[in-house]
């Protein structure tokens, strides 16, 4: 019997062991790197060809490829690295992913059980380490635990609100031979992530009863809807409701921005028109959005008027931040769809007339910004790339776009249009500079028949850009990448000229010529530095059979507007300058 499929009977390794484990879970791609402690399972790897595994150029590329991976296909993505600085170096991408409630696996090889707490070659305490940011970590030193652990770990990891589980296995288990016991029942007392919605029938009663009472609602929707799957569920609500939608920066997808009902973005960064009807709306329902203070601002004056009911899988998101008065711990489509089953069948008149409220407010700020309406003109303006790739985009639907952090990050969430879920990853809770192009590895692999655009800025792109080989490498086509190349730190940098008089300490840039360094990597390089080559470019680019990337040389001192100043209320936003602040509204 081949080696990739032993009897269940038969006595293997427990690294071989951890291979089969892993299939019985659908995986089908792990990232990673080897090394000393986790050799062994590099070992039986090769005996099992339906693994897909990635060498990476660093644990942290690894760990976001995963992260993409998780956030392209709804998946649990999975990270592979050895002990010691290869843990280590896993754990930003797990902090980003406990913080943004991405469902990740992370495996470590360590030290053989006897060397624990010996300060061993490349031993280090990373389940100790992992311990703030893991919804629940392992450490095995016996091999008859592999498959009970990894079942469990795959379950917490996708159950509830997702999040990164880190099993971390000793050497001399990974050696050790045994003949798995696959049915092993978890261990997981207390754990039940997903509460029936029925338990919640007086909590979705008075909800219904608060939502068709109000004149002013709105609905705020998150990430939540997303990895619940409840889309569909989510736009038959609004509709039957006409209810206003807004959704965060996690959000973007969720509800088609091209819909009547859809608003756009609130919070920091989000439209003046949006920040002032949260300010405004006598009832606010929020579905898988968890309050983050970039939404809310200054929390005290967080919607003054609203009565709040939050929807949310994680019982501890409610009321953490925001006062509360009908909180429901539920799987978001569950919810919705019991809402919608109470509420009123048709909409009240009032709501027309709020969302015709909200539009005059629109029509009176948006234009203010005036990138939204920049006619192309040279020098190469940072809105002139984005006219140029949203026309790309609204040619076709087989594209992704992974944003890093930055400036870059809040005009892509502002100026293209985001209508399909999954379609706008990026890192929110951790901001994560670095991101973006390992995590668009991750997600042309899970999504092999669309094209994956990068948009990242020179700062964060030089963070992560020795991945660049492993996309030539995997033979990724399907990965183009647009660097908006200003050499600044750009969002430190307008932070330095709006707050602290024009210091821009340590935050001037000098870079490679990025489409020399591409090419250097087998990927083919543009340079664009005028408004008029921009839509050619991209075209040639999308043309291009291999990996490709299109360095922006933008104007370098532009800024992200509008924005809330740090601690400020959602309602003092900066338009322009810190001399140009919207008009205070009379609440």
């Amino acid at each position: 019997m081949p080696p990739s499929t032993p009897s269940d009977r038969a006595s293997r390794t427990g690294a071989q062991t951890l291979c089969e484990a892993l299939l019985r879970e659908g995986v089908d791609v792990l990232f990673g790197i080897p090394g000393g402690a986790i050799m062994p399972f590099y070992h039986a790897l090769g005996d099992y060809p339906q693994l897909r595994h990635v060498l990476c150029r660093h644990e942290q590329g690894a760990g976001h490829a995963a992260e993409g991976y998780a956030r392209a296909t709804g998946r649990v993505g999975v990270c592979v690295a050895t002990s010691g600085p290869g843990a280590t170096n896993l754990v930003t991408p797990i902090a980003d992913a406990w913080m943004d409630g991405t469902p990740l696996v992370a495996i470590t090889g360590q030290v053989p059980s006897a060397l624990l707490g010996t300060d061993a070659f490349q031993e280090t305490d990373i389940t100790g380490i992992t311990v703030p940011i893991t919804k629940h970590n392992y450490l095995v030193s016996d091999a008859a635990d592999i498959p009970r652990v990894i079942r469990e770990a795959f379950h917490i990891a996708s159950t509830g609100r997702p999040g990164p589980v880190l099993v971390d296995i000793t050497k001399d288990a990974q050696n050790a031979r045994h003949v798995p016991h696959w049915d092993a029942p978890m261990e997981l007392p207390g754990y039940r992530p997903t509460p029936a919605a029925a338990t919640h029938a007086r909590e979705f009663r008075d909800a219904a009863a608060l939502l068709d009472h109000a004149q002013h609602p709105l609905l705020l929707v998150g990430n939540g809807v997303i990895q619940a799957r409840a889309t569909r569920e989510l736009r038959a609500f609004a509709e039957r409701t006409g209810i206003p939608v807004i959704t965060t920066l996690q959000g973007l997808g969720a509800f088609p921005e091209e819909h009547p009902l859809c608003l756009g973005m609130p919070g920091m960064h989000g439209w003046v028109h949006v920040n002032r009807a949260i300010q405004r709306c006598d009832v606010l329902l929020n579905v898988g959005s968890r309050f983050d203070d970039r939404v809310t601002g200054k929390a005290a004056t967080f919607a003054p008027k609203a009565r709040v009911i939050h929807v949310d899988i994680d019982a501890a998101e409610i009321g953490k931040l925001v006062h509360t008065e009908i909180g429901i711990v539920a799987d978001a489509r569950a919810a919705l769809d019991l809402l919608a089953d109470l509420v009123a069948r048709e909409a009240p008149p009032s709501r027309a007339a709020w969302l015709a409220e909200i539009r005059a407010m629109q029509e009176a700020h948006q234009p203010r910004q005036a990138y939204t309406r920049r006619e192309r003109t040279a020098p190469l303006m940072p809105f002139d790339v984005y006219d140029g790739l949203a026309d790309a985009f609204r040619m076709r639907h087989d594209w992704r776009v992974i944003t890093d952090v930055g400036q870059h990050q809040m005009w892509a969430a502002q100026l293209l249009e985001w209508n399909r879920p999954r379609t706008h990853i990026t890192s929110g809770g951790a901001g994560t500079m670095g991101f973006a192009l390992p995590a668009a590895m991750g997600a042309a692999i899970g999504s092999p028949t669309e094209t994956c655009w990068v948009i990242c800025g020179d700062g964060g792109f030089q963070m992560t850009s020795a991945e660049l080989s492993t996309i030539c490498q995997e033979g990724l086509g399907n990965v183009k990448i647009a660097v908006i190349n200003n050499g600044f730190l750009g969002m430190v940098r307008q932070w330095q000229e709006l707050f602290e008089d024009r210091r821009y300490s340590h935050t001037r840039l000098l870079g490679p010529d990025f489409a020399m360094l591409a090419t250097a990597h087998g990927v083919r390089g543009f340079t664009v530095e005028d408004a008029t080559d921009v839509e050619r470019t991209i075209a040639d680019a999308w043309a291009h059979p291999g990996p490709a990337l299109i360095d922006f040389r933008v104007e370098r001192e532009v800024n992200v507007f509008p924005m809330v100043p740090a601690g400020q209320a959602i309602h003092d936003q900066l338009v322009d300058h810190p001399s140009v602040v919207t008009p205070a509204p009379s609440f």
